[in-house]
């Protein structure tokens, strides 16, 4: 069995398992399950930290795992990422008391509190920056700089309104742009089962990005529609029972669907319908 470890708690979980349900994969009742098997598409779920997947799958203890890029960066493991997810996106940045910070060279020889220092010690090296310390914390580490912890913190931002309430503000541009990734191990031959895992997340993810559209038009606009909804080969079209007009069917883009029903209906289009993917292969 193909063995993937999934997020146990946090923001990663609940949409870990969401798209492994919509993947058609079985996924457990209740929440105190560590272990599921799933015979049926020959698989096997154990369910971790989200900051130890990364350190599992590098070990080769289990074969891939849902974990956040930022963790498996931070991990120092043997984990490679295989297919970036599209959920849980956020933003890692340095911070500091508001006024007193423009540029990242001025974290050289101070201190940084953080719960990545794997992650901001590689970005630091990389740009030639050495701080005094790197301060690592669990949580809260917005209030290290007030407690006398650190002079300056890095941290996941998302909207910002935490770090304004403890009187700081990002600056200096993002140390990483992170989401939830599916990794596997790196230097070893791709474990059986994982093209079809593969193949099923992306026809999930596919399914969400795309809906699909159905309309009727004049015949003599059919290239004219077939311009604003060329699908992704190529949209079918088919006759109707009146031969001025044909009937279009396509995939579009969902954060298009109504440019794109306004486009249409603009020409010409009538009876213009949109209707969901469940799932797709492609």
């Amino acid at each position: 069995m193909l063995r993937i470890a999934v997020p146990n708690k946090g923001s990663l979980s609940e949409p870990a398992v969401e798209m492994l349900k919509e993947a058609g994969y079985r996924q457990r009742r209740d929440s105190r399950e560590l272990v599921l098997p799933d015979p049926d598409n020959d698989v096997e779920f154990f369910f971790l930290r989200p900051r130890d997947i990364a350190v599992y799958v590098g070990a080769g203890t289990v074969d891939v795992g849902i974990t956040g890029r930022d963790l498996m960066l931070d991990s120092e493991s043997e984990a490679v990422e295989h297919l970036p997810l599209g959920f849980a996106r956020s933003t890692f940045r340095f911070a500091g008391t508001a006024g007193e910070w423009t540029d990242v060279a001025q974290v050289g020889g101070r201190r940084v509190a953080t719960s990545y220092p794997v992650l901001v010690r590689s970005y630091l090296r990389s740009l030639g920056i050495e701080p005094s310390g790197v301060v690592r914390l669990d949580g809260a580490v917005e209030s290290a700089i007030k407690l006398g912890v650190a002079d300056v913190i890095a941290d996941v931002v998302e909207t910002g309104t935490t770090l304004r309430a403890a009187g700081l503000e990002i600056f200096a541009d993002p140390i990483l742009r992170s989401e939830a990734v599916l990794v596997r191990r790196t230097g070893v031959d791709e474990p059986a089962g994982l093209d079809v895992l593969t193949r099923r997340i992306q026809g999930v993810l596919t399914a969400r990005e795309y809906v699909l559209m159905d309309y009727d038009v004049p015949l003599a606009l059919v290239d004219q529609a077939v311009a604003i909804t060329p699908g992704l080969e190529s949209p079918t079209v088919s006759p109707l029972h009146n031969r001025d007009w044909a009937a279009v069917r396509a995939m579009v883009r969902r954060d298009q669907t109504n440019r794109v029903m306004d486009s249409l209906y603009d020409i010409g289009a009538r009876a213009i319908l949109v209707t969901s993917i469940h799932a797709c292969r492609l």
